[in-house]
């Protein structure tokens, strides 16, 4: 290959355009919580008739990796003014059979009521290794990012009410545990979390008004 002479030499007398280098692209896994469960977005796959995927797309030229995530989700999942944070680079030379290509994967939770009608969810049970219930085996190594973004989320859900901001305030504590159990995906004691939470919860002095259940205290997030 003949360097570009517009392009700096190093010290080998070569440009980088003269050093192989792989693709970029990124993927995001956005999280929710629907029907009892924690759930994620799944998108056509680009390719025709291959099934579903997570929203992603090549970083253009002199584009940023936020806004190529951003891009991403406004074309294909029609989701928009979100802030979805980075989750791991996955780069195992094999994972894209088109060529080299590195992932940078992100991931974001997501309000239910703040995606568009008729989004595919599929919930985060549905997949055991690489292979999904419901739809076709999942392209690239999207399952194993699915794996590390419900992972993360999990984790921040150990010991703070609402890092993802799913519930509106104010909210019972009924409400809150339930959204736990969804996103951790057990069966939680209603004292222990309790201790575990009110203090990290300020009381509306409100009270429910029993349309989800016997009226109970209302709180928000401090």
């Amino acid at each position: 290959m003949t360097s570009s002479p517009s392009l700096p030499v190093d010290g080998f007398g070569k440009t980088l355009l003269d050093y192989p280098r792989p693709s970029v692209a990124v993927d995001t896994a956005l999280l929710t919580v629907h029907d009892g469960g924690l759930k994620v977005l799944l998108v056509p796959h680009p390719g025709a008739g291959l099934g579903w995927a997570l929203p992603g797309t090549f970083v253009r030229p002199g584009e940023r990796l936020a806004d190529a995530v951003l891009r991403s989700l406004r074309e294909k999942a029609g989701v928009s003014g979100r802030d979805p944070q980075q989750l791991h680079v996955f780069d195992e030379p094999g994972r894209d059979e088109r060529g080299w290509v590195l992932s940078v994967a992100h991931v974001d939770v997501v309000p239910f009521g703040e995606l568009p009608a008729g989004v595919k969810l599929i919930s985060v049970t549905e997949f055991a290794g690489a292979r999904v219930a419901q739809v076709r085996e999942l392209p690239y190594d999207h399952a194993q990012i699915i794996d590390y973004a419900v992972a993360q989320v999990r984790s921040q859900y150990l010991s703070a009410p609402d890092p993802g901001g799913l519930l509106t305030p104010p909210f019972t504590l009924k409400e809150l545990r339930e959204l736990h159990e969804a996103v951790r995906g057990e069966s939680l004691q209603r004292d222990t979390f309790r201790r575990a939470m009110e203090p990290q919860l300020v009381a509306t002095g409100e009270i429910s008004d029993g349309t989800k259940g016997r009226p109970a205290a209302l709180f928000m997030p401090y």
